[in-house]
């Protein structure tokens, strides 16, 4: 954090949320310290994050000298140009166009592949399973041409620093590996996107990520916690819906 200023930050998160991870590696790259407020999900959610974010009740919430900034990609936005002093690398490209754009692919990102992922770890039919693995390899494949295009020639899509995008889809990559595991297979393949493969390593193993980035046996098994609360909520769901049947005299 930058000294003298008397910040006090604060990240209302949970361990194995791909989104909060971004967060903690923007503020890591800006060098900003900060105290992690663990929610208890998804058995619980704390007065603090339900006052903090009272439309999507979701985390993270970043608590920047008590107020709060909500939504993964807007808080990024926000620690960029809060912790925009010299020394601390951009996050977002100077440029309006690359600025742009970087954008329009974090968004992609949420909106193509996370939601493709999430549906495939959680359906029951192997159908829609199947469609939305396939669904996720195409995004993965748009990936491979916007790291082609963006890079370069660098190590990440934002050239040699890790920038807006490398936070938006590096925030994946622990989930892919669940994913792989359960599905049989590589989602990062070298043989079917190289720079993509080679670019996962790159993120990984890059100083203000891999101290935070969850272990993936252990994200495994809170997948198995997730979907054994899932089948329970249904239960009783379906419990509740189901009418009494009258007695009998």
């Amino acid at each position: 954090m930058e000294t003298g200023r008397g910040d006090e930050v604060k990240l209302i998160g949970m361990w194995a949320s791909p989104f909060v991870l971004r967060v903690k590696v923007a503020l890591n790259l800006k060098g900003v310290h900060y105290e992690s407020l663990e929610e208890d999900l998804p058995f619980g959610k704390s007065q603090l994050l339900l006052d903090s974010n009272p439309v999507h009740k979701k985390v993270p919430v970043l608590l920047h000298n008590g107020k709060p900034i909500c939504e993964s990609l807007i808080i990024l936005e926000y620690i960029d140009e809060v912790w925009a002093s010299a020394g601390a690398p951009a996050i977002l490209p100077s440029d309006p166009y690359d600025r742009a754009t970087a954008r329009f692919w974090a968004a992609y990102v949420d909106e193509k592949i996370f939601a493709s992922m999430k549906g495939a770890l959680i359906t029951e039919s192997d159908e829609k399973r199947k469609a939305l693995v396939e669904s996720t390899l195409v995004g993965l494949g748009s990936m491979e041409e916007a790291l082609d295009r963006r890079s370069k020639g660098g190590k990440f899509f934002g050239g040699e620093s890790i920038g807006f995008l490398d936070l938006a889809l590096g925030s994946l990559v622990g989930w892919l590996r669940v994913m792989g595991k359960a599905c049989g297979m590589n989602f990062l393949d070298p043989d079917r996107t190289p720079r993509l493969a080679g670019w996962a390593e790159s993120f990984c193993e890059a100083d203000p990520i891999k101290d935070v980035l969850p272990d993936t046996d252990k994200l495994v098994e809170f997948r198995k916690t997730l979907q054994a609360a899932m089948e329970a909520a249904s239960a009783a769901a379906a419990a509740a819906a189901t009418p009494a049947t009258p007695s009998t005299s």
